[in-house]
């Protein structure tokens, strides 16, 4: 069989005059640009091949490229301080991964990342589990949630900046982005906790959020099925959008539809092993018998592990590029000044947002320069008033001070004249009493001689 002959189109381009605004390709000559509408515009032809051509295995050659790169998939759990974190994952990987107990006294929550590389059959997994020390035991819980939301900002810079870098090697790029968040809810009380509601609100852009009610062997069955319940009417209500399984491929459509029902999953995690029956399971073993993690009338970890492994893990980590780092990335362009630009406007150019953002980083720091020059002035100014107010106080200071050294001054020589005038008092009445005394001894010694005088005669 042979195929059918191509047809030809007779005006693949043409010569058009050039308007002002065109997209077309200018070529220069005289005015006019070449045009490829016609071709844009002509319908794709279905052919049907002679034989076969191979570009089928292009499938298998996708899954080859992509077993040899390996995969990569991050898991942040978020939940209070012994609530089972570390024994949930080493339940859903089936080993045990190092980590250090967590303590209940901690001032500020700590992000502790690990990563590990996992083998199973001939597929290399890249696991980075991301643990939250001491969300949740602070007094004052506000503020809980921003160590997160900065860590989650962080692994998005780093991806975007290894995006913007001129020689990018995404190909071996460690990707730290968080692909689902597993926020663990405790079983005390009959509803979420406004910490829960808070962190939720906040996670729900940023990342794919799967809530799990955490040790649930602690709540009957009835009580559990309520607890679920008014979970998610709170969610709801409170506008917390958490992740829903994709029920778009029919290959998984309906059990994802099934499992959203289940949501949040009630989830029990041990790594002891159990003699149950005649075989060895993972449970929990109590004095009034035993909670097998694997067994569905028990709890929800295998419907957990089948939804975030088996048969989620692509979607979560295609979300996670798709839809939180999109925007991300688009919010942190548009704040850098790129724009996208409709199709009957000019062409985008990085050429000119970039002088056109250099320039205004220009014009901005000139005027924070002038800013500075004028704040700078005014504080030179308010500095040589504040001087010369101490100046004239001083000035005041040293004038009071003058006066009083003068009055005391006056004080004193006054006191010295009246001093002096006493001391010639005092002097003159000395010399008239020493005179008086004087002429008396002159008298008393004159009196005796009399007396002889008259006893001779």
């Amino acid at each position: 069989m042979t195929s059918p002959p191509l047809r030809s189109s007779t005006t693949l381009f043409s010569f058009q005059p050039r308007r002002r605004g065109s997209s077309r390709l200018d070529l220069n000559r005289g005015g006019f640009s070449l045009c490829a509408s016609s071709v844009l515009n002509e319908e794709k032809r279905n052919l049907e091949l002679g034989g076969h051509v191979g570009f089928d295995s292009l499938p298998d050659q996708l899954v080859s490229k992509s077993v040899a790169q390996g995969f990569c998939f991050n898991i942040l759990c978020v939940g209070e301080t012994g609530i089972g974190k570390s024994t949930l994952m080493n339940t859903l990987f089936n080993t045990t991964f190092e980590n250090e107990e967590g303590s209940h006294y901690e001032s500020e929550v700590h992000l502790r990342p690990q990563t590990y590389d996992l083998q199973e059959s001939n597929v290399n997994l890249k696991l980075t589990i991301v643990h939250t020390v001491g969300f949740g035991d602070q007094i004052n819980k506000e503020e809980s949630y921003k160590p997160i939301l900065e860590y989650i900002d962080a692994q998005f810079e780093k991806f975007l900046e290894e995006e913007l870098k001129i020689k990018r090697s995404l190909y071996n790029y460690h990707d730290t982005r968080i692909h689902i968040c597993l926020y663990f809810i405790a079983p005390t009380g009959h509803s979420l906790k406004s910490l829960d509601l808070v962190t939720m609100k906040k996670l729900d852009s940023k990342v794919n959020i799967i809530p799990v009610i955490a040790k649930a062997d602690t709540v009957s069955k009835s009580e559990l099925d309520k607890l679920k319940i008014k979970i998610m009417s709170e969610l709801v209500s409170n506008g917390v959008q958490i992740y829903q399984f994709p029920t778009e491929d029919e290959a998984v459509a309906e059990i994802n539809s099934s499992m959203n029902t289940h949501l949040p999953f009630a989830v029990v995690g041990s790594v002891e092993d159990v003699k149950v029956g005649n075989k060895m399971v993972k449970a929990r073993l109590y004095p009034w018998g035993s909670v097998q993690v694997e067994n569905e009338n028990h709890c929800d970890f295998v419907k957990l592990r089948e939804m975030l492994l088996r048969v989620n893990m692509e979607d979560l980590r295609e979300q996670t590029h798709a839809r939180h780092y999109e925007l991300y990335r688009r919010c942190k362009l548009e704040e850098m000044g790129f724009k996208d630009t409709d199709p009957d406007s000019q062409s985008f150019s990085l050429q000119e947002t970039y002088e056109a953002k250099r320039k205004e980083f220009l014009v901005e720091l000139q005027r924070k320069e002038e800013e500075m020059r004028q704040m700078f002035v005014n504080k030179v100014k308010e500095t040589e008033a504040e001087l010369k107010e101490k100046e004239k106080e001083l000035h005041e200071r040293f004038e009071q001070l003058k006066r009083m050294h003068q009055d005391e001054k006056k004080n004193l020589e006054e006191k010295r004249r009246e001093l002096e005038e006493e001391m010639n008092a005092f002097n003159r009445r000395k010399v008239a009493a020493e005179t008086l005394m004087g002429q008396a001894l002159q008298g008393c010694s004159q009196q005796p001689f009399k007396k002889d005088k008259d006893k001779k005669k």
